[in-house]
């Protein structure tokens, strides 16, 4: 399959909200429930670190980063997000987003990138793993869903061997 990685826009939005949306419907990509609007979407994210994998201007996934605190001391510390539509999932494309968002959060001073993924979410603990990250710990227990079922998280790290350390 061809595909571009570019910057997320904001007329990306709709499309990667029905992606989020996906990712929310399987129980394990996230402890959201709902859609945020776009502006609490884009107040939680980084501005610099956005992207969209597109092919013939559909967006096939994308990743983007958080920061983990507002204290200056964590300003080089962010959280990964990567979500992939169902219907383009194994097709290299979260490998490919991951590799792009990395690359990015160097250029833009990040020294270590983290996530936090849904024990049961074995596919991207694969992928973080195939991108550098190493398993640094398990919250047992960290969140309850709606359904009542409680939730371990898998926490991911990635640190940069380019970005110097302030």
């Amino acid at each position: 399959m061809n595909y571009t990685i570019e910057e997320m826009k904001y007329s990306d939005w709709n499309e990667v909200s029905k992606i989020y949306l996906e990712g929310i419907n399987t129980g394990i990509a996230t402890f959201q429930n709902s859609i945020p609007t776009f502006e609490e979407w884009d107040n939680g994210h980084v501005k610099t670190c956005r992207l969209v994998a597109k092919s013939n201007d559909k967006v096939l996934g994308f990743a983007v980063l958080s920061p983990t605190s507002s204290r200056c001391v964590y300003r080089g510390v962010a959280e990964v997000s990567i979500y992939i539509g169902e219907n383009y999932r194994g097709l290299g494309i979260g490998k490919a987003l991951m590799a792009n968002l990395i690359k990015l959060s160097e250029e833009n001073n990040f020294w270590t990138l983290q996530s936090g993924i849904i024990r049961e979410n074995t596919a991207s603990i694969e992928l973080h793993k195939k991108c550098g990250f190493r398993e640094i710990g398990v919250r047992e227990k960290v969140a309850k869903m709606d359904n009542g079922v409680w939730h371990d998280t898998v926490l991911m790290e990635r640190r940069s061997k380019i970005v110097e350390f302030d």
